[in-house]
Parts: structure tokens; sequence; C-alpha cells
């Protein structure tokens, strides 16, 4: 079982795509540069980035749009409203080797789910598609906290509540 990726992790693809990696960060209520979208109304408004970076050794062509995001909030995994115009994607891009490209996406969900959001990437490179990832957060922790990750009801027994107490841990003992 592939586990979930907590925001702000970088995901290294393998096999054809050697050397391209993904990252989901940047999680933060934000309102859009062009004012709300009428479909989301009574929703509270968030921000992440989608950042793709090259470390192989020939350039790759990246495709993110739209219809190859799903962003879901709460515990029931309910889809966010994903305002595509206000966001910005990466459609058609030379992505050349030690460079990164950046999408910004804004998105609504009710208030209250926002303690849990999972955003799931399916990239596209070179016209070929890559696998699928997953990243999960949480709106309602401050930025740079030690559990950046995601909170939940109970979170020490979540799964990414596990996995941030680990990072915690480790960082706390330092080198072996």
């Amino acid at each position: 079982m592939r586990e979930p990726n907590v925001i702000g992790d970088w995901q290294e693809y393998e096999d054809e795509y050697a050397g391209l990696r993904v990252r989901v960060h940047g999680l933060e209520e934000a309102e859009p540069p062009r004012g709300r979208d009428d479909a989301a109304e009574g929703l509270t408004y968030f921000r992440f980035r989608v950042t793709v970076e090259n470390r192989a050794s020939e350039p790759v062509d990246i495709h993110f749009e739209d219809g190859q995001l799903d962003i879901r909030t709460g515990p029931d995994g309910v889809s966010a409203f994903l305002d595509w115009r206000n966001s910005q994607f990466i459609e058609g891009f030379d992505l050349y080797p030690l460079r990164r490209a950046t999408a910004v996406l804004y998105a609504a969900g009710a208030d209250t789910s926002l303690t849990r959001v999972d955003i799931q990437i399916h990239l596209k490179a070179d016209d070929e598609w890559s696998g699928r990832y997953l990243w999960s957060g949480d709106m309602s922790l401050p930025v740079g906290s030690a559990e950046s990750g995601v909170r939940c009801e109970g979170a020490v027994e979540s799964l990414v509540g596990q996995v941030s107490n680990f990072l915690r841990e480790e960082a706390e003992q330092g080198p072996g």
C-alpha cells in the first residue's frame, strides 16, 4: 500500500521518469487574485503550489492542468471546488535539467472540513501519464509548525500523525 505524502514532501518518480520529482506545498488560506467565483459562495478559499523539478539530464515537457488533480476535504473526502479561473497551471512547458516549474492553485471548501485536505496529482510528462500521488495537509495548523502535515480527529492514531511524530523524534535525536 502506498502512503500519502505530507504537504511539503517531495515525491520522486521512478522508471521512465527517473530524475523528475514533484511536491505539493504552501497550503494556506488565501483569497483569489481575480475575485471569488459565485460557485464558491459560503466556502473558504485556500491556495497551494505544485512544483515539478527536473533532476534528469534531458528536458521534459510538463503538462499540468485542472483535470489532473483531485482535491478532497474533511474526513469524508468531499470534493473541493477548484477555481480554474484564478489558478495558474503548467501547460506544455519544457522543463530543462536542474530547473523547476510551479503551478499556483486556488480551491475552496467548507471551513469545518479544512482540518484535512487531500490533494492527488496525476502529472503528464512528454505526453505520457505518470503515476498518481497523494499529499495530505491541514489548514488549522500554523504555517511552519512542527506538525505541518495533517491534524485530524485522533491525529496520533492517523497515518500522517504517526509520520509527523516519527520525523519530529528523528529531528530531536539528530544524526546517529
